[in-house]
């Protein structure tokens, strides 16, 4: 189980996070909406090792992993699929895929791993010689989740996969995220498109000015009219 503890995160004299706690359970997709500046990135951000808390814990499997640094959470399977995607655009498509791999103890199994990357997304099959940087916006988005795939993880942190794509493009990346349970994998979904993420969500919680203002089944929380006010456009 991954969890956040109070966890309070500050930018100089900006408190970005006010004593977040959160779980995510094995097998879940736990989705945290919000508007813009609520802190959501941040949340992952420290999940990941790349911003330290001021107070609070994280921790995963039981293991207190707060003062961690990244490389550590990278192998215990703690996974970041960056807001923006941040492929290597001078790489091609098939680099960009064995550099999500290079943390990983096991390599005797890349070539699997490529091939059901490949299968989940066809197109980078198609692709796999072009440079990351030629390719559209949705087809980087895809990218980037597939080199998080290929780095084995145990929790894949998704910062705003629907950032910036057509409809269509975010649809089948919705069916994707949808089937990685499924691989046995845990997700913590980052999204300010909110009817996406509860859709896809076991659980979600609500951040607001750098606290959880509600939390709970995602189906509950899109009923509620905070929600269908804030959030769905209802």
């Amino acid at each position: 189980m991954l969890e956040l503890d109070r966890v309070n995160c500050h930018y100089g004299k900006s408190h970005v996070l006010r004593d977040v706690s959160l779980t995510v359970r094995p097998g879940e997709i736990v989705s945290v909406i919000g508007p813009n500046a609520a802190g959501k990135s941040t949340t992952l951000r420290t999940i990941a090792g790349l911003k330290a808390p001021s107070a609070g814990a994280v921790r995963c499997d039981g293991v207190d992993i707060t003062r961690r640094p990244p490389f550590e959470r990278v192998r215990r399977g703690l996974i970041l699929v960056p807001e923006g995607r941040q492929i290597f655009p001078k790489f091609t498509v098939l680099d960009n895929l064995l550099m999500g791999a290079y943390q990983r103890a096991d390599r005797s199994n890349l070539a699997t791993d490529l091939t059901a990357c490949y299968d989940l997304f066809p197109r980078l099959r198609e692709r796999r010689t072009q440079l990351g940087g030629s390719l559209s916006g949705g087809e980087q988005q895809m990218l980037a989740i597939a080199r998080g795939l290929m780095a084995k993880p145990k929790y894949l942190l998704l910062d705003e996969p629907s950032l910036g794509l057509a409809p269509i493009v975010v649809a089948e990346i919705a069916r994707t995220i949808r089937s990685l349970p499924e691989r046995g994998l845990t997700i913590l979904l980052v999204e300010q498109n909110a009817s996406m993420a509860l859709e896809l969500a076991d659980r979600a919680y609500v951040l607001e000015s750098g606290h959880v203002s509600l939390a709970g089944p995602a189906a509950g929380l899109r009923e509620t009219d905070v929600v269908k006010r804030l959030y769905l456009g209802a």
